[in-house]
């Protein structure tokens, strides 16, 4: 049996306003039946509407104390990185131990998280960022970055529309007839098209960036219009179609070529995204400056460093009349969709890495090479390196 004899812990979420949970009582089911010992902290997913008792049917353990769930796992699985954890007064970076894994979002690359990586690493905990999975078809169910950008994408939008003082469709009234909003949409991989498909939906004039011209092109399918900012595609494509990391160069002139659509724009959704990298940044403070006061953005890539400059993790400021949301758990405002994706995505992971009640690393296979964040009290993972200079 593939989970035979191993020891699985799902703690509580403790990120503020975090819902999600990273295993539902349908995947706990499915590991059991496997074989595996389940241990869920008590009241983990009651945020997304999963109560203990349906874990406890499932055939999970209940347990109070995360700390023993720490303490008896050989694999922890989470939805997002670890925290302090004020409920017992520990670091969760503190709590995993040597030769333990560890799976969840870790996003390694972004300044932010960078003590917390080296917490990890010290520890000699074996961790793997979910954040990293290739997009390439056998690992296509255990992709929960798309999973989760669908959510974000489509929530953004909803966002930013509820803090705009505007109508966003077209309206007609006694008085006249009031314009629809302007929706400026950067970066249209999973996220970017589904915030361009919703905004369309709610009436808005859509238009889309990004540097890919695939991408491009199935913004225009959606009913957005699709601008290009002039990067050639042999310098915008990276591996696996994903859009690469300009030079500064190339960067200025992207900047330079939006800023007259970031001055019209009433909403800015950024989801451009340099996978395992920092994100670029796109807005500087002067366009954001430029634009109508009262409008919106939403930085949906905040978890990875951010597109605009005035951007702050986990924070929604006010900057020239402008609302910047840095909101760092998108997923975790529609609980009950994003953990039922969640759960079945880590599921097929640690499918996939176990084998025999043992968890097997193949350092040369594509998703082990991509999602391998920490092992041997060392930090592996090539884009946390770059990004904290090792």
């Amino acid at each position: 049996m593939k989970f035979q004899g191993m020891t699985i812990g799902v703690p509580k979420e403790i990120m503020q306003g975090e819902d999600r949970v990273s295993s539902t009582p349908e995947t706990v089911k499915k590991m059991v039946a496997e074989g595996a010992t389940v241990l869920v902290e008590q009241g983990a997913g009651t945020g997304a509407f999963f109560d203990d008792a349906a874990y406890g049917e499932a055939g999970a353990q209940i347990v109070a104390d995360v700390q023993d769930i720490f303490a008896r796992a050989d694999v922890i699985l989470k939805v997002k990185e670890p925290l302090f954890n004020e409920k017992v007064g520990r670091h969760e970076a503190e709590m995993v131990r040597d030769g333990q894994y560890l799976i969840t979002f870790l996003h390694p690359a972004a300044p932010v998280n960078h003590e917390m990586m080296k917490k990890l690493a010290a520890t000699g905990v074996i961790s793997l960022t979910l954040d990293g999975i290739p997009r390439i078809s056998r690992a296509q169910s255990m992709d929960a970055l798309t999973s989760m950008s669908t959510v974000a994408g489509y929530k953004a939008v909803l966002m930013a529309a509820n803090r705009l003082p505007k109508f966003l469709p077209m309206v007609g009234t006694a008085v006249g007839v009031i314009k629809p909003a302007n929706v400026l949409v950067i970066g249209t991989g999973v996220a970017g098209l589904q915030a361009v498909a919703t905004a369309k939906r709610l009436g808005a004039v859509v238009t889309a960036v990004d540097i890919r011209p695939d991408a491009r092109e199935q913004s225009t399918s959606l009913g957005a219009k699709a601008f290009d900012v002039g990067v050639p595609a042999e310098v915008a494509i990276g591996e696996g179609g994903y859009a690469q990391r300009l030079s500064d160069e190339w960067l200025a002139k992207e900047r330079e070529a939006l800023k007259p659509l970031v001055k019209t724009a009433d909403i800015i959704i950024l989801s451009a995204l340099i996978p395992g990298k920092l994100a670029p940044i796109l807005i500087t403070e002067d366009m954001v400056a430029s634009m109508p006061k009262g409008a919106s953005i939403v930085d949906i890539s905040i978890d990875q460093g951010g597109n605009c400059e005035l951007s702050e993790a986990g924070k929604v400021v006010v900057k020239h009349g402008v609302t910047i949301d840095g909101t760092k758990n998108i997923p975790g405002m529609m609980p009950t969709s994003s953990t039922w994706m969640f759960a079945n995505n880590i599921y097929q992971l640690l499918s996939f890495l176990a084998q025999d009640g043992k968890m097997v690393l193949d350092r040369n296979d594509p998703i082990v090479a991509s999602t391998l964040t920490t092992i041997g009290k060392e930090i592996v993972h090539r884009g946390a390196r770059e990004a904290m200079g090792l």
